[in-house]
């Protein structure tokens, strides 16, 4: 599963995210944020944490550095 995640993710890094224009708030990007939580976490609870992310990248939002902890 975590596989597949990390190939939608992808995906979307090559094929989606170039045709809009750069808005994520945060650092690392809210797709790297994600990739890296499957890696340290796993499916649960890095799918959860990044999940809450993007919930946060928001125009509300401060943004700024925020790594994986």
């Amino acid at each position: 599963m975590k596989e597949f995640l990390v190939f939608l993710i992808r995906l979307y890094r090559k094929y989606i995210s170039p045709l809009k224009r750069p808005c994520c708030r945060f650092y690392p990007t809210c797709s790297q944020y994600a990739l890296d939580c499957l890696e340290k976490y796993g499916v649960l609870k890095g799918g959860f944490m990044a999940i809450n992310r993007i919930l946060r990248c928001n125009p509300f939002s401060k943004g700024g550095y925020d790594p994986v902890k």
